[in-house]
């Protein structure tokens, strides 16, 4: 059979070709252009033997047509994985449903395309039997088989891990007691990355042979667990709250659900305690549990609790000067520049400091709340913080406190709520002065309470600006003897004397 027939077809022929590819390119880069379909240059492998077979087809020309078909064929699915990139994976599923396509689910459908392609140019173009296609490369086909076993197996695995979804890309996993990120999801195995920014790779045959622990799943708040051994002695209900409170105040924990506090275990030399908090953020879990864990040890300390040693630890202590001594000391000399302890004879003030109570507040930690109910004053020996009040849904800074400062005296006289947050700026020592303390003063000593309810009358009437208003003599003494009286009453109920 003759090629080309006339010279008319020939040169249409000829004519023909390169106008369809032209046309074809135009078309490819409106589609780049306007529908953002990824084309590259096998785009312009699938237009040549496109622009070369349909003119066979409608001239009749059967010279080298089946070789340009199966081309136009095997291009032409690298045109199709780019429409079906666009149209499939991004525009209706992403776009229009705002599901995220894994990029193993993408692989594996342009492999797809292309087996399918390329058996349709086997089998109907240059008619091999099926036969043939499957049995004739058997031997190096079980040779292939047996090389690739493992890299089969987890492609087959991974597809197995599509379709029951355990895991996105983005969600937090637990494997191997190690806290990792999924970044990446191909055709062979899940990448990882942990905390330490430490990148795991684990094939889709090992992933799916474990069990998986989806920190965000069904929502991305979860629950975490620190464990604490505390002393013996200490009665559990009083445990409870104290480490309820330091995790409460922890940095980056989720505010709802709240953190609870379970008795775990009773241990060879201790009660072991369990904190469950709540994290949306596996991120910051390190940051989140040394800040409950230096909250747990400040507040422990502040109370009186202890983390006891291992009991079959022998531990000799010998300290070269008592601490407790040092900081009542500085006390002392502190509150005796107080106008409001100035009324206390030096045996009062010996009896009353030693029955202070020590008391040690962290970087950060809140040592009183405004609004809250008090009943004592403390003497900040060592340590710098901030008095901040709030009004109107804001806080305002109003002073900074320094050694050789005091604060809360009126909660310790009166019972008044709190009129300022206290916050420690940096480790402070203080010494703590509460009602029992000041109570037991007043009862062994009946003068010091007309002392100080003396001393309660002139600072309010001075704070009202009583002072400067009544010139007339009698009407002040009058006046300072009214205010003095009802502040004696209050002392007298609030200490219950």
């Amino acid at each position: 059979m003759v090629a080309i027939e006339t010279v008319p077809t020939n040169l249409l022929f000829l004519l023909s070709v390169p106008g369809l590819y032209c046309l074809l390119v135009l078309g490819g880069r409106q589609l780049k252009r306007k529908q953002l379909v990824r084309l590259g240059w096998p785009y312009h492998l699938f237009a040549l033997p496109l622009a070369v077979f349909l003119p066979m087809c409608l001239m009749g020309i059967y010279w080298h047509r089946t070789e340009f078909e199966a081309a136009t064929i095997i291009f032409g699915s690298v045109f199709v994985i780019a429409l079906v990139d666009r149209y499939v994976w991004q525009v209706w599923l992403m776009e229009h449903h705002k599901i995220e396509v894994p990029k193993f689910l993408t692989e594996v459908g342009r492999l797809i395309i292309l087996f399918v392609a390329a058996f349709f140019v086997l089998f109907w173009l240059y008619r091999l039997n099926i036969e043939k296609l499957l049995i004739a490369p058997g031997i190096l086909a079980i040779v292939i088989g047996l090389a690739m076993q493992d890299l089969i197996g987890n492609i087959i695995a991974g597809l197995a891990l599509q379709v029951g979804k355990p895991y996105a890309q983005g969600d937090w996993l637990e494997v191997d007691s190690k806290f990792a990120q999924v970044i990446e999801i191909n055709w062979r195995a899940t990448r990882l990355l942990t905390n330490d920014g430490i990148c795991i790779e684990i094939p889709h045959r090992e992933m799916s042979a474990k069990t998986i622990v989806n920190l965000n799943k069904p929502t991305k708040a979860h629950a975490m667990r620190l464990s604490v051994g505390i002393d013996y002695s200490t009665p559990p209900t009083r445990v409870k709250d104290v480490l309820l409170h330091a995790t409460a105040n922890a940095k980056g924990i989720a505010a709802e659900p709240r953190p609870t506090v379970y008795l775990k275990n009773f241990g060879d030399s201790s009660i072991e305690y369990e904190i469950k908090f709540w994290l949306e953020d596996q991120t910051h879990y390190f940051e989140v549990c040394d800040s409950i864990r230096t909250n747990v040890w400040y507040s422990l300390r502040r109370h009186g609790i202890n983390i006891p040693f291992p009991i079959r630890t022998v531990q000799i202590e010998r300290p070269a000067k008592n601490k407790t001594q040092e900081l009542q000391s500085a006390a002392r000399t502190i509150l005796r520049q107080q106008p409001i302890f100035k009324a206390l004879s030096d045996v009062q003030f010996d009896a009353l400091l030693p029955r202070g109570r020590i008391v040690h507040f962290g970087r950060g930690e809140k040592l009183i709340e405004q609004g809250a109910e008090a009943q004592s004053m403390f003497i900040l020996v060592e340590g710098e913080a901030h008095v901040i009040v709030a009004r109107d849904g804001k806080q305002a800074f109003v002073a900074a406190l320094n050694s050789g400062d005091c604060f809360g005296e009126m909660s310790l006289l009166t019972g008044e709520k709190r009129s300022a947050t206290v916050i420690a700026i940096q480790d402070c020592e203080t010494v703590e002065i509460g009602k029992p303390i000041l109570a037991q003063s007043l009862k062994e000593n009946p003068e010091l309470l007309l002392k100080l309810s003396e001393l309660l009358a002139a600072r309010q009437m001075e704070n009202e600006g009583a002072l400067a208003r009544i010139t007339e003599p009698n009407l002040l003494k009058a006046t300072q003897a009214a205010y003095k009286e009802t502040f004696a009453d209050r002392l007298r109920k609030f200490f219950e004397l």
